[in-house]
């Protein structure tokens, strides 16, 4: 089964997200087949930035968002049918 979930990076203490799409199979931070942006939870403010085009793509392709990319998805406005207008 494909998913998009988050790969972490980053430091310790330090967290930095990637949000890809990969085999569930694959461990956490393995092997992926597309990145699609970045979660960033550090600083003043949280910096989330999203491909939402390719995003789409792979949802409706049928790819199952964890539940954490499935908010962030929501919060951007992304879903199967397309990108709604913000």
């Amino acid at each position: 089964m494909v998913v998009i979930r988050m790969a972490r990076g980053g430091a310790k203490k330090r967290p930095f997200y990637h949000i890809v799409v990969t085999d569930s199979r694959n461990r956490r931070d393995g092997r992926f087949i597309e990145r699609l942006g970045f979660y960033n939870p550090i600083g003043a403010t949280a910096e989330l930035r999203i491909d939402k085009e390719r995003a789409a793509y792979w949802l409706s392709q049928g790819a199952q968002p964890s539940d954490t990319v499935a908010g962030f998805f929501k919060k951007e406005g992304v879903s199967k049918t397309g990108v709604a207008a913000a």
